[in-house]
C-alpha cells in the first residue's frame, strides 16, 4: 500500500549519536541544536523556534481509537483461527485442507505477534485468552460461536472438511470487514499496512477455500 507522507513545511532532522560520531548537520552542513543522541528537530512555523524531542516520540499523530480497535480485536479473532486450524491435522480428511490450514497457522501466529508487540508499545494489553472465549464486549464478526467450535471439535472426515471451510470462510469475511474499517478510519500506518496484508492474504485464502467445495 501506498503511505502516507505528512508534509512539515521543512524536513526533519533525525540525529542519533553512534560510534565516534555526535550530533548531525543540517542541510547546509552546520552543526544542528540536536546533539544528543535519538533527537529530532521539528522545525517551527515561520517566526517560531526549532523544537528538539525525543525521536521515540517524534511521529506524526498518536494511533487513533480506530487503530487501537483494530488491533485489540484482531488478537483474539486470530487466536481462534488457530484453535481451528489446530484441529486439521487429526481431523481433517483432505491433505489440501490440512495444508491450508498450516498456512493459516503461520500466518496469523506472525501477525498476532507483531499485533502485540505494537499493542505493548502504545501501552496497551495484548489479548492473551482464546479466541472462542472472547468477552461478549469484545464480539467481533466471523467468529465461530461456542456451539460450532464444539461441533468442529466433534467432527471429523469429509464432515469435518466441511464445517472447517465453512467456518473459517465465516472467520475470513469478518476479518475482511474489520480489516476494511481500519483502511477507511485508522490513522496509523502500521496498523494500515497489517489491515492490508489481512485483506490480501485472507481475500485470497477465500477464494481457495470455496474452490475445496
Amino acid at each position: 500500500m501506498k503511505h502516507r507522507r505528512v508534509t512539515l513545511g521543512a524536513a526533519i532532522v533525525v540525529c542519533i549519536a553512534s560510534g565516534g560520531v555526535a550530533g548531525c548537520t543540517g542541510g547546509d552542513d552546520r552543526p544542528s541544536a540536536a546533539g544528543q543522541s535519538g533527537s529530532v528537530i521539528v522545525p517551527g512555523r515561520p517566526g517560531q523556534p526549532n523544537q528538539t524531542v525525543p525521536a521515540t516520540k517524534g511521529t506524526v499523530r498518536p494511533p487513533g481509537p480506530a487503530d487501537i480497535r483494530f488491533v485489540e480485536m484482531m488478537v483474539p479473532h486470530h487466536a481462534q483461527a488457530l484453535e481451528m486450524a489446530a484441529l486439521a491435522p487429526e481431523q481433517a480428511t483432505s491433505d489440501k485442507v490440512k495444508a491450508l490450514a498450516d498456512r493459516i497457522d503461520a500466518a496469523q501466529r506472525v501477525e498476532i505477534s507483531q499485533m502485540r508487540s505494537w499493542l505493548r508499545r502504545h501501552a496497551r494489553t495484548p489479548q492473551h485468552g482464546h479466541g472462542s472465549a472472547a468477552a461478549p464486549s469484545m464480539r467481533m464478526p466471523g467468529m465461530a460461536t461456542p456451539q460450532q467450535m464444539d461441533q468442529l471439535e466433534d467432527a471429523t472426515g469429509e464432515g469435518f472438511d466441511r464445517l472447517f471451510l465453512t467456518l473459517m470462510i465465516t472467520h475470513h469475511q469478518g476479518a475482511l470487514t474489520m480489516a476494511n474499517e481500519e483502511l477507511v478510519k485508522g490513522t496509523d500506518t502500521l496498523v494500515q499496512e497489517m489491515a492490508q496484508e489481512v485483506v490480501v492474504t485472507q481475500t485470497a485464502e477465500i477464494n481457495r477455500m470455496r474452490a475445496l467445495f
